[in-house]
């Protein structure tokens, strides 16, 4: 345990103490806190599809995360994490309508406000009715954002969902089961995962208190790693996703023109989603460990009730290929540079509202991104990266939601055709857009 790490147990003892309770030493042996600091600055812009161009030079956040977890024993744990992410000084915002959405509050920068990221607990055994078989349970509010792949890029641990499909937060549970003995397949292992994105529920002091005529969104998934050693890793993730939604009217007529009249940000259920997505990623270790990788996606629309998904009410087929590789700095021992390219169709709607990229989702593009990366330690847990993201939208809709109102693919060719170029909407959707990320991170 690290000096740090000893001093904030002691810290919590102590002040455990002063409410009158004592933590004998066995409870803190269970306790594991931690933090993780990051300042940034972005440099990030956006070329509409008006031809207009909107930047700003010097974007600085905090993001704190605080960590408490507590090991019963070798079954049973608990994590937490509570997030806080902020611009520097008093944040002006034109509109902020989306930001607080549950799947990415832990994310935004628009307000001070403190958020529980996670808070769930695990269970796992060697043994179900008796039979030797290697399971696990969990429930709460999961973690389920800076997922496989997407988690290189980040420096962090990875999340179980697979980041081509998934990077949104949400509240459910998993039950999982190694199978690598029975079938002797190296790392095999399936889950089983549900969760639920929206509650549709009344205020507590309304004429109908909690219950309500609407629909919830829940999410159901099956994930299967395919084979797994210390050098490949290859893996499979199927989800649906029920009764997700869009605004009901974004204010724009056939014409491009805005009217705030008609402008009505109000939720209402489209339809349902279907993806997903295979990945492999690969260690080369006569290359010092060089990672390399690909993964595949597919996303399916599913309308409901007459309502259109994407601008159609068919069924709309969307793909996405994501490649990169992650090899040994060149200038340090433990550093680790990167590059990675993405397409996405012009049907390609996941959930990776979470990403961390502040010019949006790079995995959700229609069209084609770029990233380069160099994370370097420092010092003993201060680490920085410098980071560039280049994005080229070939349809809009990429960062919306399901329905027809900010999900429809317009090509961008046709937004900047005379007919719209001048228009409310051209200068609404982006081009392509850029981030430049400089931080400084330091964890314990």
């Amino acid at each position: 345990m690290s000096l740090v790490k000893k001093i904030a147990l002691s810290s919590f003892a102590a002040a455990i103490s002063l409410q009158g309770a004592t933590l004998n030493q066995d409870v803190l042996n269970k306790i594991d806190i931690g933090a993780d600091y990051r300042f940034s600055m972005d440099s990030l812009g956006y070329k509409m599809a008006s031809g207009k161009k909107y930047k700003n030079d010097s974007l600085l956040t905090n993001r704190l995360w605080l960590m408490i977890g507590y090991k019963e024993d070798e079954h049973l744990s608990f994590h937490s994490k509570i997030a806080y992410n902020k611009v520097f000084g008093q944040p002006v915002v034109n509109n902020a309508t989306f930001d607080g959405f549950d799947w990415f509050g832990s994310t935004t920068n628009t307000d001070n406000q403190v958020r529980i990221k996670e808070a769930y607990i695990d269970y796992k055994d060697s043994k179900l009715f008796g039979r030797n078989l290697e399971w696990d349970f969990g429930v709460g509010r999961r973690p389920t954002t800076y997922n496989k792949l997407i988690s290189l890029r980040d420096d962090e641990a990875a999340s179980s969902p697979l980041g081509h499909i998934v990077s949104a937060e949400f509240d459910g549970g998993h039950l999982g089961f190694n199978l690598e003995k029975q079938t002797g397949i190296s790392g095999f292992r399936i889950k089983f995962a549900a969760g639920r994105g929206l509650s549709s529920i009344n205020p507590s002091v309304s004429p109908t208190p909690v219950a309500s005529s609407g629909s919830n969104i829940n999410m159901y998934a099956v994930n299967l790693v395919t084979y797994a050693d210390k050098n490949l890793h290859t893996e499979l993730q199927i989800l649906k996703a029920t009764n997700v939604v869009d605004i009901t009217n974004a204010g724009y007529d056939n014409t491009g023109t805005f009217n705030s009249a008609n402008y009505n940000p109000t939720l209402k259920t489209v339809g349902d989603m279907n993806l997903a997505s295979y990945m492999g990623i690969y260690n080369i270790e006569s290359l010092k460990n060089t990672k390399v990788f690909a993964s595949i996606a597919l996303s399916q629309t599913d309308p409901k009730n007459g309502e259109a998904m994407l601008g159609s009410t068919d069924k709309k087929v969307g793909t996405s290929i994501w490649i990169g590789t992650q090899f040994p700095s060149l200038i340090s021992s433990k550093g680790k540079w990167g590059v990675e390219y993405n397409h996405g169709s012009k049907y390609f709607r996941p959930f990776t509202y979470s990403e961390d990229t502040m010019v949006g989702s790079k995995l959700a593009v229609r069209g084609d991104a770029y990233e380069v990366y160099f994370t370097e330690p420092l010092y003993k847990g201060l680490s920085c990266q410098l980071r560039a993201t280049y994005i080229d939208y070939q349809y809009s809709g990429s960062n919306g939601f399901f329905g027809s109102q900010t999900g429809t693919p317009m090509a961008l060719s046709t937004l900047s055709s005379a007919m719209y170029a001048s228009s409310d909407l051209a200068n609404a959707v982006a081009d392509t857009a850029y981030d430049v990320r400089a931080y400084l991170r330091y964890r314990f």
